[in-house]
């Protein structure tokens, strides 16, 4: 296997865009490279010894996004007999191993990771998730998630993406982003979630009130998502109208700092502590699968 920060990690290539995966770290995509050139960031200081806390690439976040809490306490979650149990912020998905089935052509790879007696602990249904990224050219990347309840209960679940796209800090003002019809919430300190408000179709990137906030579809988006950066002489398209897919829910925008030379622009199938609020919460019933699908674009600008 190559290796990357002395770590082994599989490689996918298509032309000259190169993807970079670490199955045994949360099935992670850690890097996308176009004439090498930075898409997706990783950092050159990664700490390996925890690589799901590492700001970069791609967490899959399963069962569960973002925060989740019980009498206050995050983490925890409490089912529809009372029973109140513990999986992290986002999920376990991303600090546990993931089998891996690279393509024939070596263009792209299925990612899986079933339940086990660890994942049972906190969060008792028989499951198969699995992660595909593959590269349809050098400049287009089709990614999907597709989960299936392997037992004998409806499975409840929301899962998303992370993606830290490459930003240096500086530009933000001048990186555009635009969405489809949405409205726009965010998490209280309580953990509920705000009021709507309408939601604007464009912004940039330096703008307070799109940090760490959900713009939640506002029904079958019309357009695509895209970050239009001149100062990387690119357009980046999220499309999420794929053929056969599941709605997705909301894309969330965060970053971590001032400093960060990232934006994560993220794909999300329901919002925090949907398994409380029922806001986007899904139910798989025993046998069933379904598939949350979306294609990144990389453009230069015209």
């Amino acid at each position: 296997m190559p290796q990357f920060q002395q770590q082994d990690i599989l490689e996918i290539a298509h032309g000259a865009s190169l993807l970079r995966v670490a199955p045994q770290a949360g099935g992670r995509l850690l890097s996308w490279h176009i004439d090498g050139q930075s898409v997706i960031y990783w950092p050159d200081d990664a700490n390996w010894a925890e690589p799901a806390r590492v700001r970069g690439g791609n967490p899959l976040l399963f069962p569960f996004l973002g925060r989740h809490r019980v009498d206050g306490e995050i983490g925890r979650w409490r089912d529809a007999e009372g029973t109140v149990r513990e999986v992290p912020m986002h999920g376990f998905a991303r600090d546990l191993p993931f089998a891996a089935q690279p393509d024939a052509d070596s263009h792209g790879v299925r990612l899986t990771l079933t339940d086990s007696e660890a994942t049972r602990a906190g969060y008792p249904f028989g499951f198969r998730f699995e992660a595909t990224y593959r590269l349809a050219d050098a400049h287009t990347l089709d990614v999907a998630l597709t989960t299936t309840n392997t037992g004998t209960e409806p499975l409840p679940y929301y899962a998303g993406h992370h993606f830290y796209f490459t930003l240096p800090h500086d530009q933000r003002a001048e990186t555009v982003l635009e969405l489809p019809r949405t409205q726009r919430r965010h998490q209280l300190p309580d953990g509920t979630i705000s009021t709507p408000e309408p939601g604007a179709q464009r912004y940039t990137l330096d703008e307070a009130r799109i940090h760490d906030r959900f713009h939640c579809l506002d029904g079958a988006p019309d357009t695509p998502v895209r970050v239009i950066a001149p100062g990387l002489n690119r357009t980046i398209t999220i499309d999420l109208r794929r053929p056969g897919s599941v709605p997705w829910y909301a894309v969330t925008t965060w970053t971590e700092c001032p400093e960060s030379d990232f934006y994560c622009v993220e794909p999300w199938l329901g919002l925090p502590d949907a398994i409380h609020n029922g806001l986007g919460l899904r139910w798989l019933t025993p046998g069933a699968t379904e598939e949350a699908a979306l294609r990144i674009t990389v453009s230069a600008l015209r």
